[in-house]
C-alpha cells in the first residue's frame, strides 16, 4: 500500500477526504437551513436573497453577469427575475441585447433591511475562528474551487 508523508496508507487519505467532505456538507446544510429560515420570515428564498444582495451591491449589472456570479444558467436567472419583477423588487432596463438590473424602491428597502442582518448572522457563524483562520479557510476553499 502506498504511504503518505504522514505514514497513512492511501485508504486513510481517502477516508479523511470523505470525512472532510461530509462534515463540510453537513455544516453547510445545517447553517444554510438556519439562514433560510430567517429569509423565509422575510418572504425570500435563498436564491432571491442572492439576487437582491448581488444587484444591491452592483446595480446596473447585466442578467448574464448575475448568472455568472450566482453560477446558474441565464434561463434560471430569467425565471427568478420574472417572479421578482412581478413582486416589484427588481427592474430590468434593456440596453441593446442586454438587460441591466436595478432594485426598485421596495427592493432597495428589502436590501437595506435584510442584507446587513444576514451578513451579521453569517459573521456570527465564523466567530469561532480567528481572523487569520478565516483568511486561511477562505484561501483553502478557493484552492479547492480552482481544482479541475
Amino acid at each position: 500500500m502506498e504511504q503518505t508523508s504522514t505514514g497513512e496508507g492511501r485508504r486513510g487519505v481517502s477516508r479523511r477526504a470523505v470525512a472532510l467532505w461530509l462534515r463540510l456538507l453537513r455544516l453547510t446544510q445545517a447553517k444554510g437551513q438556519e439562514l433560510g429560515e430567517q429569509l423565509r420570515a422575510c418572504d425570500l428564498s435563498p436564491a432571491q436573497f442572492d439576487v437582491i444582495a448581488q444587484i444591491g451591491s452592483a446595480e446596473g449589472l447585466t442578467q448574464r453577469d448575475l448568472a455568472q456570479r450566482l453560477v446558474v444558467t441565464e434561463g434560471n436567472i430569467t425565471q427568478l427575475l420574472d417572479k421578482m419583477q412581478q413582486r416589484g423588487l427588481v427592474a430590468r432596463h434593456p440596453e441593446g441585447r442586454c438587460n441591466h438590473l436595478w432594485l426598485s424602491g421596495a427592493g432597495r428597502e428589502l436590501y437595506c433591511r435584510v442584507v446587513p442582518a444576514q451578513e451579521q448572522r453569517i459573521a456570527k457563524m465564523f466567530e469561532a475562528l480567528t481572523d487569520r483562520e478565516q483568511a486561511e479557510l477562505l484561501r483553502l476553499v478557493r484552492k479547492l474551487q480552482r481544482q479541475p
